[in-house]
């Protein structure tokens, strides 16, 4: 028998831990020594995120050897001084390099570029957002890779093991009300009314930010503003049955100062809240995107985000108003006549860049150490090791097994197709 420890973070800022007893087969060691690299992001200029030389330093214990990117860690104020204290063996490579090695590691999807450096049969550990991310799912499967999907790796109860709840709707509410604040204070709001946010979305991502809300964001300054020009929160929870009728949602939108979009889509080519809806919206309502999905109209059918005709929000830009020129950005076959605020961001875990590696080093130790130990044909749901078959979970293999469930849904767009160019 043996203790399995795993770490969340509380909404107040801590660390939960939950506690979990199974049995465990011993991880076999390979004779050969296997090559780990851990790439640096380079996506955007305020993408600070690398792992923490804790989590690189419990390595040194594996038959492995560990290859970081020159430059690791630096934007988060460590040094190649502060690994090798932790691993004397470290060795410091180019992005190339790192990417050539046996096991990949690296939080954000790597670029198609950095895929074709991959070797056949290699191991990609990585956030790669299969159901909205098609193209990506069809390039590592030609390339004979063997990915495992960080935001897809589940325990038995199909709960997800890599996450930061409060780092995606936390950072997202906070900004929002910190807008919205804004806004009652630069045009005199004073309605002395219960401040609306409507989320849709009921799962963690949704619950959490509707938590949040209750305090404002955590922002004292933009709570101050807001206590004073309204009567407090009120949080709306829409399900399926409601996001699907028009009449209901045209009600629910006229009245909301913040919109949240915390959803889970089966099928990406659907929107849930039209261009049209939008329209509805007060002026100075803000769109949140929690879920950050892409457009994406290189393929058909089209995949789209849940609210149509928002701008696609990163850590270098995450406010976006109307007119600005991220709304140009948006496809030409998307509808953008109604604009609002938008607060969107690709990896909003991100905004807080230390304490979120910290966080994830902590739930991926495991699940590096069975990639350390196993070949890939080890995984599969009939293993007696816990996250042997969490990892399962997170293949390509699986998730394409699980589509299965969904072939009789109906696939159709919401989109004029006239208006494609």
């Amino acid at each position: 028998m043996q203790i399995m420890i795993l770490f969340h973070r509380g909404i107040g800022g801590g660390i939960k831990i939950n506690i979990c007893y199974f049995r465990v087969r011993k991880i076999r060691r390979m004779i050969l020594l296997k090559t780990i690299s851990f790439p640096r992001m380079h996506k955007e200029t305020n993408e600070k995120r690398d792992f923490l030389p804790s989590l690189i330093g419990i390595l040194k214990k594996e038959n492995v050897q560990v290859f970081l990117e020159e430059g690791y860690g630096l934007a988060l104020g460590y040094t190649n001084e502060d690994y090798l204290k932790e691993n004397k063996t470290i060795q410091f490579v180019s992005n190339k390099e790192c990417y050539e090695k046996d096991i990949v590691v690296v939080l954000r999807s790597p670029e198609f570029k950095q895929i074709d450096y991959m070797r056949e049969g290699s191991i990609l550990l990585s956030m790669l957002h299969y159901p909205t991310r098609a193209t990506r799912v069809e390039k590592l499967k030609e390339r004979g890779i063997f990915a495992v999907s960080m935001d897809s790796i589940r325990n038995d109860f199909l709960e997800r093991i890599v996450v930061d709840y409060e780092g995606t709707s936390g950072n997202g509410i906070n900004v929002a009300f910190t807008e919205l604040a804004k806004s009652y204070k630069s045009e005199n709001i004073c309605a002395q009314k219960p401040i609306i946010v409507s989320i849709m979305g009921m799962g963690r991502v949704g619950l959490t930010a509707a938590r949040m809300a209750g305090k404002y964001g955590n922002n004292k300054e933009s709570e101050g503003i807001l206590k004073e020009k309204s009567k407090g929160v009120l949080v709306n929870m829409l399900p399926r049955n409601i996001t699907d009728d028009k009449k209901q949602m045209i009600k629910i939108l006229t009245k909301t100062d913040i919109l949240v979009d915390a959803t889970t889509r089966n099928d990406a080519t659907k929107y849930i809240v039209t261009n049209e809806l939008i329209g509805y919206l007060k002026d100075h309502s803000i769109i949140l995107d929690l879920t950050s999905d892409p457009y994406l109209t290189d393929i058909f059918p089209f995949q789209v985000k849940a609210v149509e005709g928002i701008p696609h929000g990163t850590l270098d830009k995450i406010v976006m108003y109307p007119n600005d020129i991220e709304y140009s950005a948006v496809p030409k076959c998307i509808e953008i006549i109604n604009q609002r605020t938008v607060v969107s961001c690709n990896a909003w875990p991100g905004v807080k860049p230390k304490g979120n590696m910290d966080l994830y080093g902590k739930q991926l130790i495991y699940i590096i150490q069975n990639l350390i130990g196993y070949s890939a044909s080890d995984f599969n749901l009939n293993n007696n090791d816990y996250f042997n078959r969490a990892i399962y979970r997170g293949t390509i293999e699986y998730f394409e097994e699980s589509l299965n469930g969904y072939e009789n849904e109906v696939s159709e767009i919401v989109i004029d197709r006239k208006s494609v160019v």
